[in-house]
């Protein structure tokens, strides 16, 4: 079932692209997504076909060649990615996020100049604050921006960053020296481009291979002074500008795993017969089943009022976080559940849910845990 209500606000336009967008998942990217797992292999092949279906610049406005969707419309559009690919999901979540930060703080004719090409494959984009010590505290990042002729040179090092191994540009948080600690935060768009980057893929993950994660190494990396993005120490207000808007990308990503999860594990117990019947027809696998269909509906109306409060220009921290932090977790447990209906079949490659269940996993720790989601809705209570 889509994420959308049928009797949403969503525009004829954004309806068909939505129903474009879970034609191209299940046709095209589920037996892809299946193949990058066993691989470890990139989703970056398939960035051309993403572009010209516009899936790259969706919030962007028209004056730079985006499609200006809601958020609502975004959000049902991505949860018909992860359904059927999880890795293309975050990949494309993480480089819409960027070009909305950059819409919403970076000056012109740098804010034009960039968002223009937003929608074109080779315009991949990374969003990278982490470091080793700096993640949930994202304040406590180390790497550099020491001021130069005509801009600074950058030093550090980030890490596990989404699309960091083919990422044309680099949202970084980095300190400029001489500054009091909390104003030296300033946020850089790095050309990737530029010599003295150097990027190493993480191997091993337990999901999502398909979607890239890097540590990238800045080694006297040339940024120009207007590639400064906002105002000197203001980094962090600029790298949060969309923080809802990602937690509910989270969620909808979590949202679109749930789903398949829940379609897998009802065809299996349609199909698998001990007993002289269905297992569906046992208790015990229907109340899981139930509980599921029950769980993935409360987390769709979560993220739907959510990206409706987005859509409005209302403030509700706490709103996406409910949203991230119940369909999230909701995931992990319909992920289980699934795994538990399909018995010994379900612990193996063969059958989808054995990676849905690890892929569910990340949902919960990227974006902020679910411990950091408790704090901010308990805060805004």
């Amino acid at each position: 079932m889509p994420l959308a209500p049928f009797d949403s606000s969503l525009s004829d336009d954004e309806r068909v692209l939505v129903e474009a967008a879970r034609d191209f998942a299940r046709s095209e990217l589920l037996p892809l997504d299946r193949k990058w797992d066993e691989d470890e292999t990139s989703v970056v092949g398939i960035l051309p076909q993403l572009a010209d279906m516009g899936l790259m610049n969706l919030c962007l406005p028209p004056e730079v060649n985006g499609l200006g969707c809601s958020y609502r419309a975004y959000a049902a559009i991505l949860h018909e990615i992860a359904w059927a690919s999880p890795s293309t999901m975050v990949t494309l979540s993480v480089h819409n996020m960027v070009g909305c930060i950059l819409d919403a703080c970076a000056r012109e004719p740098q804010r034009t100049e960039w968002l223009s090409t937003w929608g074109s494959a080779e315009s991949l984009a990374a969003f990278a604050l982490t470091e080793a010590n700096a993640g949930s505290d994202a304040a406590a990042v180390r790497a550099t921006a020491a001021p130069t002729e005509g801009g600074y040179l950058a030093n550090g090092e980030k890490m596990w960053i989404t699309n960091g191994m083919h990422a044309r540009w680099f949202l970084t948080l980095l300190r400029v020296p001489g500054r009091d600690a909390k104003a030296s935060l300033t946020a850089f768009l790095i050309d990737g481009r530029q010599p003295g980057i150097e990027r190493t893929h993480i191997h091993g993950k337990m999901g999502i291979r398909g979607s890239e994660t890097a540590v990238i190494s800045l080694t006297d990396v040339f940024i120009p002074q207007d590639h400064v993005v906002g105002e000197l120490g203001e980094g962090l207000k600029v790298l949060l500008t969309t923080l809802n808007e990602g937690r509910i990308g989270i969620a909808t990503q979590a949202s679109g795993i749930a789903e398949a999860c829940l379609d897998e594990m009802t065809a299996y117990a349609r199909e698998r017969v001990q007993f002289g019947q269905p297992i569906g027809n046992f208790q015990a696998v229907g109340n899981m089943i139930a509980d599921s269909a029950v769980e993935l509906e409360a987390a769709k109306v979560l993220i739907w009022n959510a990206a409706t409060h987005v859509d409005r220009g209302v403030k509700l921290p706490a709103a996406s976080s409910m949203a991230k932090l119940y369909a999230t977790e909701a995931a992990n447990r319909i992920a289980y559940r699934a795994v538990q209906v399909h018995g010994g079949s379900g612990y193996v490659r063969e059958f989808r849910v054995e990676q849905l269940y690890r892929d569910a996993r990340v949902t919960t720790i990227y974006e902020g845990t679910s411990e950091v989601q408790r704090i901010v809705i308990g805060r805004g209570l």
